[in-house]
């Protein structure tokens, strides 16, 4: 039997107020996962979505990769914005889910418009 002896810090969710061990060598967000646990919402799993953006309020996290600017300017991350795939945790964290990403899909979906305007077509009188 293999028992993993990674080092685990704890990682609490603010909004939903769950905590969760994460090993200091994969993403808050692949921790989570991992546990089968929810909090922060899950997209693309490798930064290109931005779904899973969240501000670490406290503790300390070490960048994985690049955090695509698209979804993480220079002054959000001087602020303490990652992408959760993106962060490992280095001490206990405590994040927040960027709010505008929280729920995101709460809008009512509105009616699917046709970009091509409907023209009859021409029928053929039968004799």
């Amino acid at each position: 039997m293999l028992f993993d002896t990674r080092t685990r810090v704890d990682v609490h969710v603010v909004q939903t107020g769950e905590s969760y061990p994460c090993a200091t060598d994969e993403s808050l967000l692949r921790g989570m996962l991992r546990l089968g646990r929810r909090g922060i919402p899950a997209g693309c799993v490798n930064g290109g979505c931005g779904v899973c953006k969240v501000q670490i309020v406290e503790g300390e996290v070490r960048a994985l990769g690049p955090v695509s600017r698209a979804h993480v300017s220079v002054e959000e991350e001087a602020r303490g914005y990652t992408l959760a795939c993106r962060a490992a945790p280095v001490t206990a964290v405590r994040l927040e889910v960027c709010a505008r990403l929280a729920k995101p899909f709460t809008r009512a979906a509105a009616p699917a418009v046709s970009a091509v305007p409907h023209r009859p077509t021409a029928t053929t009188k039968e004799t």
